[in-house]
């Protein structure tokens, strides 16, 4: 059984940051990746960023987050860290950590949303005052 496991929200004010963590655990079937997707109320999911455990391809990013959050492997095994600066009101949400098999873009993509794309955590919330 896999286990994904969101780490890391709360609350900030604009210009803060926040650093979220996920670890999965289980076997995931040959994923090679892991994001972070996040979805605000009444507004469609997006993907955030993605990142290629294998090394040969570069991560990632959001338009709306380029420059501001780096997503980086963490110390331990199956770990990512989403390190999140400068983050604005426009950043709260409900984000969502994922494992898949496949490139890093994907998680930006219809595919994710498919039933079966990969394995999703429950999500941490990251509220951004003005």
């Amino acid at each position: 059984q896999v286990e994904v496991v969101e780490s890391g929200g709360g609350s900030v004010q604009a210009g803060g940051s926040l650093r979220l963590t996920c670890v999965v655990s289980g076997n995931t079937y040959g994923s090679n990746c892991m994001g972070w997707s996040r979805q605000a109320p009444g507004k469609e999911r997006e993907g955030v960023a993605g990142f290629d455990f294998d090394g040969t391809i570069e991560p990632y990013y959001a338009d709306s987050v380029k420059g501001r959050f780096t997503i980086s492997q963490g110390n331990a095994e199956n770990t990512i860290i989403l390190q999140m600066d400068n983050l604005m009101p426009e950043d709260t949400a409900l984000y969502y950590c994922a494992a898949w098999r496949g490139g890093p873009w994907l998680i930006a993509t219809g595919e994710a949303l498919e039933y079966d794309f990969g394995f999703w955590g429950q999500g941490t919330q990251v509220t951004v005052s003005s």
